[in-house]
């Protein structure tokens, strides 16, 4: 009974605390027509500490909606085009000889920022996508022999263009796992486009309003973490994760040949971290079952390794994460 009495207290606080996120949705709306699920995801991502790849043609409106978020936040914002001459210290920085000191200065990159756009970033050569690695994962950059800590919140959304595959790098799995999310940006609907034709022919483009600060969102991290999520609902999702891994013991037998590798326990993190962040945006202070379904194809479709018959039989991930989230039971 106290648990209870517990979880309704909870709920209420962070009913109260996720009033903000209706704010946020209200002012991206202004400038973003439709595309609810990428702004779905962008405040999972804000709210849970996690990086964002998002795949999708170009024109879908992805720069506009980090840039708009950056702005609903007041916080700085950088955008970084890949492109295959690019350096690894074009975007972390680089000591640079001041002659009128005699000495070497370190001279700050754009990732130095709390909101990176890395724009098509499998047209740049790997060792560029891996100098990103260090500040994603650590939150810090090493220049010289000095390391320096980003500043907090701190966003990469990572963009992919899913057509033109001449001349770029695909990423490495290692690096593709350090995005918390995949999300695949689809088209608009027909009435939403019609919206965003008469958007960009008007004298004026609409604009967002700054409503909130860098530590509103570090204080609503520490919140998200409070979202109870139950012992049924944690073997729920490590049940999901393990069915990637060991489909056989889930009776998926089918998709033995088809998987190369499963979810790493990252997947599981960032299952129950995605999760949480998704009661919140919902205003809940616990975490139910469509939570982790809602959150589900975006934080597994990177992390499954399709062997060749998977490809030759035209499978892709999300058809096995669909076929897994129908055969697990839900508690």
């Amino acid at each position: 009974m106290n648990e209870v009495v517990d979880i309704k207290e909870l709920n209420d606080r962070i009913e109260k605390e996720s009033s903000f996120v209706d704010m946020i949705k209200m002012e991206m709306g202004k400038v973003i027509v439709g595309q609810k699920h990428l702004v779905d995801s962008l405040l999972i991502g804000l709210l849970s500490d996690g990086h964002i790849l998002l795949e999708g043609v170009p024109g879908l409106a992805k720069t506009l909606a980090i840039n708009t978020l950056s702005k609903i936040v007041d916080a700085d914002f950088s955008r970084i085009q890949f492109t295959p001459d690019l350096l690894p210290a074009d975007l972390i920085g680089t000591m640079i000889y001041s002659q009128k000191k005699e000495e070497f200065q370190v001279k700050k990159g754009p990732v130095f920022t709390n909101f990176v756009l890395a724009d098509e970033i499998n047209r740049s050569p790997a060792k560029v996508q891996s100098a990103l690695l260090e500040s994603m994962q650590e939150r810090q950059v090493t220049i010289g022999e000095e390391t320096y800590q980003l500043p907090q919140p701190f966003l990469v959304m990572a963009t992919q263009n899913p057509i033109e595959q001449e001349g770029t790098y695909p990423l490495p799995e290692a690096q593709v796992d350090r995005f918390m999310l995949k999300v695949v940006v689809d088209y608009p609907k027909l009435e939403e486009e019609k919206m965003i034709v008469r958007h960009n022919v008007a004298k004026s483009f609409p604009k967002a309003t700054a409503i909130l600060k860098p530590e509103n969102i570090i204080n609503a991290r520490n919140v998200v973490k409070d979202v109870y999520i139950d012992e049924k609902i944690e073997q729920y999702i490590l049940d999901i994760v393990f069915a990637t891994r060991f489909p056989e013991k889930y009776g998926l037998e089918k998709f033995a040949s088809m998987i190369n590798y499963g979810g790493s326990p990252r997947a599981s993190i960032n299952l129950a971290m995605a999760s949480k962040a998704y009661a919140f945006i919902k205003r809940r202070g616990y975490v139910i079952p469509e939570d982790v379904r809602a959150v589900c194809h975006d934080v597994l479709r990177h992390r499954i390794g399709l062997s060749y018959e998977a490809e030759a039989e035209n499978i892709t991930s999300e058809d096995i994460i669909t076929e897994i989230l129908n055969t697990v039971e839900v508690p």
